[in-house]
């Protein structure tokens, strides 16, 4: 059921019906001489008083909204606002439930790195970014290696190329204290990826489903020669 609409026939009850200062204003609430009237299925019906627009909007059974205050005149749509606040709700609830917070994680290098100690923290990298979550690559520089900078940046780079096929540069290099550190951001958002690993559970049980389904219809075989 969506909430009830407020009807200029009626107008609303001061404790009926709490409004937001970011509402449109609606119905008696639209106090200017003329609007630009959109009728409820889109249609553009012109500049008209705005008492006209109000009986049009009540014998349609439904609400006048203003849609664009600052336009001259204003624009006004007639509609069913308590369904419109309806579905813009559920819709914003959606949006809230499907969004994924991206998580910066974190890998940390030495300017000395051996190749295995690379190698690993590359791995976990890729598998950060493949789940959506962006990296926040560190060098932390000992001693005289601070003024080595270009050093700092030529390992960042390599690391950004070895990982380019699952993210790309969002931050570039830049030194923070004692530390260099650079952003990846995946190619992949949360959700996207949650998508798509729905999905490929969804292919594994349907191809599950069938393999079993197959294997019941086929007629079974005895075991040894035929009688003659």
């Amino acid at each position: 059921m969506y909430p009830p609409a407020t009807h200029p026939r009626r107008g609303p009850h001061p404790h009926e019906e709490e409004f937001r200062i970011s509402d449109p204003r609606t119905n008696e609430r639209i106090r200017v001489p003329e609007v630009r009237l959109v009728g409820p299925n889109g249609e553009q019906v012109g500049v008209v008083a705005i008492q006209v627009a109000q009986r049009l909007a009540q014998e349609a059974d439904l609400d006048l909204v203003e849609v664009a205050p600052n336009s001259k005149p204003p624009v006004v749509k007639i509609m069913d606002y308590g369904k419109y606040k309806y579905e813009a709700a559920q819709k914003a609830k959606e949006a809230r439930r499907n969004q994924a917070n991206t998580i910066l994680k974190e890998v940390r290098f030495r300017l000395k790195i051996e190749a295995h100690d690379y190698t690993t923290k590359l791995k976990r990298a890729e598998g950060f970014l493949q789940a959506g979550d962006k990296v926040k690559a560190m060098i932390l520089f000992r001693g005289r290696e601070q003024s080595r900078p270009e050093l700092g940046v030529r390992l960042l780079k390599r690391f950004a190329e070895d990982v380019a096929e699952f993210g790309t540069v969002e931050s570039n290099p830049r030194i923070d204290g004692r530390n260099m550190v650079m952003v990846i951001a995946p190619h992949k958002n949360k959700s996207e990826v949650k998508t798509e690993q729905n999905a490929q559970r969804a292919a594994n049980k349907a191809a599950a489903r069938e393999a079993k389904a197959a294997a019941s219809s086929s007629p079974s075989q005895t075991s040894g020669s035929d009688a003659e």
